[in-house]
């Protein structure tokens, strides 16, 4: 992850509001990992999907059936 956007992440975490933060593995949430692959490429800031491209709609299926897979952690 970038400096700037790790600062800018604990900046907004010391304001004078609660935050709850929970980990979900990309093998569950197939959506919001093909939206952070497709984010790398743009620049940092706010954008705005009005449509979800065919890739994104694909992927939204498969988090609204239940559909996952199982996560390979390597062993050294």
């Amino acid at each position: 992850m970038h400096y700037t956007q790790v600062t800018e992440i604990r900046r907004r975490l010391h304001r004078d509001w609660t935050v709850r933060i929970d980990h979900v593995f990309r093998e569950a949430n197939f959506a919001a990992d093909h939206l952070a692959s497709i984010g790398q490429s743009k620049p940092i800031g706010v954008h705005v999907i009005d449509r979800p491209c065919t890739s994104l709609l694909y992927w939204l299926y498969f988090d609204r059936v239940g559909s996952e897979t199982p996560r390979f952690v390597r062993m050294q």
